[in-house]
């Protein structure tokens, strides 16, 4: 199965503002970007559209989707970005949290403060994947986040965890990939 992961474009919040399962405005220059991505998803699916397109509930993700032409797809919760928690919509330099430093030094491992950590990502949207490869379809779009992509990449053994956001991509950008 073919897997063609769409991150959503850049957002309209201030630089460093925490945002992950915010539901927050895409920035000003939406159009020019995702007109951009529209055009390389014309490319990538020049031979055949997708079978189903998937997107995150959130709606950076689903508004990229319908700007694409793809406006009748599945949204599925599994595909939201990380939880943050209690640090939801704060400027990380405002974060009062002793927790705060802790997360930063091993982000992989550990949770934000009333939300999740990488691993609850991971296993969220692993198990997105492992319902999808039960499916007979040949080609996937999904709309998402970048930390769903990371995860799409791990899961498919594009790159390994330790070291992923080295591997993120831009906003806008696709990754793919079989399964």
């Amino acid at each position: 199965m073919d897997i063609i992961m769409v991150r959503h474009t850049r957002v309209g919040v201030p630089k460093g503002t925490c945002y992950g399962w915010s539901d927050v405005p895409v920035a000003d220059t939406f159009e020019q970007e995702a007109t951009l991505t529209k055009s390389r998803l014309v490319e990538v699916f020049a031979d055949g559209n997708p079978d189903i397109v998937y997107s995150s509930p959130l709606m950076r993700a689903r508004k990229l989707a319908a700007f694409c032409g793809y406006e009748s797809l599945v949204v599925d919760d599994r595909l939201k970005e990380m939880n943050m928690g209690e640090w939801e919509m704060q400027r990380y330099d405002d974060i009062k949290d002793d927790a705060l430093q802790m997360w930063y030094d091993d982000y992989m491992h550990l949770r934000a403060t009333g939300g999740e950590g990488f691993p609850d990502l991971y296993a969220r949207v692993s198990s997105f994947f492992e319902e999808l490869r039960k499916k007979e379809y040949r080609r996937v779009a999904i709309f998402a986040h970048g930390g769903v992509l990371l995860c799409g990449g791990i899961y498919a053994g594009l790159f390994p965890a330790e070291g992923c956001f080295s591997h993120l991509v831009e906003c806008g950008g696709i990754q793919r990939f079989q399964i």
